[in-house]
């Protein structure tokens, strides 16, 4: 275990602190569960509580460019009002439910870019200090895997995913922000887009599927985007290379004029009521090599590379708090 000092204000003998997750990546909706492991310093101290709140490198755009930070997006507290004796050692259990719109980091064991990160909070004689802070690892869900699996079979490539602040208008949106995984398009679509963009905003009945494609201009025409949206249940037993097909022909066949309102609707219907996106389009996080999403496609990135930024990341944040 690696314990980190606690409360610096109480001095070098104070207590520390070092939070264990249970091994293996959790998923959207699911439950983060691990353990608290407290030792006491050189007196007793009283721990008022125990939260934790989750995190994630999100990027935002502003009239001076972009920026990234960390964003709090859930907190739980999961123990506290104890007494932690002289050099006593205790562990507290903690359970954890995800927001269902927790981002996905990796695909088939292959880490997507997306930063995220557990913060320990301990709250010792009113005194609160983030003294812990881990990298949280999340898996898709079965139809996000499903429908990212068919793009990559469809002959879509992984470009990289990151996280935007801002919300998609007409959604049922519920965090502060939104993952978006970049694609390169097919050989079929190719001379139609530049790139797709998808989006899963998962809840407990099923997802909505938004798609953005940044459609190529011609000689008499200039490009734009296209967006629409899809919803599915959990439990979907589709033929998922036919259906995404079928998403990816309705959005590329959309004529929609930059700036104006986008198509959105459901995926077997032909009228659909018209809406927008808001939040700011902004760069990616990661640049990936254009391989497929299939099984073992998104190996197209440095998975090492991917591990180092994640880690400069959080030891970033932590130097920023100390200081």
């Amino acid at each position: 275990m690696v314990f980190k000092r606690l409360l610096g204000s109480l001095g070098v003998g104070g207590p520390t602190v070092d939070t264990i997750l249970d091994p293996g990546p959790v998923r959207p909706g699911g439950t983060l569960t691990g353990q608290v492991h407290l030792r006491g310093g050189h007196a007793d101290f009283d721990i008022e509580h125990i939260t934790l709140e989750l995190v994630a490198r999100v990027e935002a755009e502003h009239e001076e460019g972009e920026s990234e930070g960390a964003v709090a997006f859930e907190r739980c507290t999961v123990g506290g009002a104890l007494r932690l004796a002289e050099g006593e050692e205790r562990s507290v259990a903690f359970s954890v439910p995800l927001p269902w719109e927790t981002p996905v980091t990796e695909l088939y064991g292959q880490p997507l870019g997306v930063v995220l990160g557990v913060r320990t909070e301990v709250s010792v004689a009113g005194a609160k200090d983030k003294g812990d802070l881990d990298p949280l690892t999340v898996g898709p869900l079965p139809v996000q895997e499903a429908v990212l699996e068919a793009l990559g079979q469809l002959g879509f490539g992984f470009r990289s995913a990151d996280l935007e602040s801002g919300r998609i208008a007409g959604t049922g949106q519920q965090l502060p922000f939104y993952q978006e995984i970049e694609i390169t398009p097919s050989p079929r679509y190719a001379h139609q887009v530049n790139e797709i963009e998808v989006t899963f905003l998962a809840n407990p009945a099923g997802m909505e599927v938004i798609l953005e494609a940044d459609k190529r201009g011609g000689l008499l025409s200039s490009g734009h985007d296209a967006l629409t949206r899809f919803t599915v249940s959990h439990h979907d037993s589709r033929d998922w290379n036919a259906e995404v097909d079928g998403w990816i022909r309705q959005l590329t066949e959309q004529r929609a004029a930059y700036g104006s309102p986008a198509a959105y609707g459901p995926a077997h219907d032909d009228h659909h009521d018209e809406g927008h996106r808001s939040g700011p389009g902004m760069g990616t996080a990661v640049a990936a090599g254009a391989a497929g999403l299939a099984v073992g496609v998104v190996g197209g990135m440095v998975a090492a590379e991917v591990v180092d930024e994640v880690g400069d990341f959080f030891e970033g944040e932590e130097e920023g708090e100390e200081g």
